[in-house]
């Protein structure tokens, strides 16, 4: 399979993004904010959820990857140790709430709670992986009693 490369310019296209970026997992000190550039980045091991597992070894792949964002105001964090440097978070999902046209609210939500809430000048993402797939035996799954 192909690297993926996607740009996300408006919500709909932000709804395409959190979808391949669903159950990425990543670790505190893989974010960063760049208030001189108006971007944050964050380095995830997404889920490939676009691929089937493997019919012989039932494995599923994980690729190295980076979502950023541009236009970036201000970054905040809710119920994020952020010296815990080494602290897991696995990514659920990325909304948008429309501020003044095109401003607003990109947030990112993470299991267990945490989230980070981006306010942007507009939509403008992007979506890399930076290198070639590794297989994994572990299908994520959520429960939704």
């Amino acid at each position: 399979m192909d690297q993926l490369k996607l740009a996300a310019l408006d919500a709909e296209d932000l709804q395409v993004l959190s979808a391949h970026v669903q159950d990425a997992v990543l670790l505190v000190g893989d974010i960063r904010y760049l208030p001189k550039e108006n971007r944050a980045v964050f380095v995830m091991n997404r889920f490939v959820w676009d691929k089937e597992a493997d019919r012989r070894t039932k494995a599923h792949e994980r690729r190295r990857s980076a979502l950023s964002f541009s236009q970036v105001r201000s970054m905040k964090a809710n119920q994020l140790r952020q010296n815990a440097k080494d602290a897991v978070l696995e990514l659920l999902a990325i909304t948008f709430e429309a501020g003044e046209e095109p401003s607003g609210s990109v947030r990112l939500d993470f299991a267990g709670g945490p989230s980070i809430l981006l306010e942007v000048e507009c939509i403008e993402a992007q979506l890399a992986d930076l290198g070639a797939a590794w297989s994994t035996p572990n299908k994520p799954s959520h429960d939704l009693a």
